[in-house]
């Protein structure tokens, strides 16, 4: 004795969709997508949810893309001119102006060369890239 303001839910099997027959293996399942509004799933390739009659607007990820060489480019030339102003302060070339810090002759003769070789040799591989692409 069932009332009218009860619900049975379909039998379902592992094997068979909702009506009990077998599913068929070479089918593949319809792609869904989750409406954003009421979480209901739906076909991929409507434009509204069916349920709730709201648009879900489709939405394309772009590829990854690898690096660039431009952004090479413009960092290593930013490492250079770096390297070239930490040199000339500390080297005590601005005479004007004087570092209130002493600087170790090491950083004169070996690290803001080494910046500016490092600098030089990111923008070769940034042209490198350029030329690539």
């Amino acid at each position: 004795m069932t009332s009218a303001l009860t619900f049975l839910a379909p039998k379902s099997s592992l094997l068979g969709g909702l009506d009990g027959r077998m599913a068929s293996l070479g089918s593949k399942p319809a792609a869904t997508r989750t409406c954003v509004y009421c979480g209901r799933p739906f076909a991929a390739h409507l434009n509204r949810c069916p349920f709730c009659r709201e648009a879900v607007p489709e939405v394309r990820l772009s590829r990854v893309s690898g690096p660039d060489g431009r952004a090479q480019i413009r960092h290593g030339l930013l490492y250079m001119f770096l390297a070239a102003v930490i040199h000339y302060f500390a080297a005590g070339y601005s005479a004007p102006f004087e570092v209130p810090v002493f600087v170790l002759p090491l950083v004169t003769d070996y690290l803001t060369p080494l910046l500016f070789l490092g600098g030089l040799g990111l923008a070769l591989y940034g042209l490198y890239l350029r030329i690539k692409s």
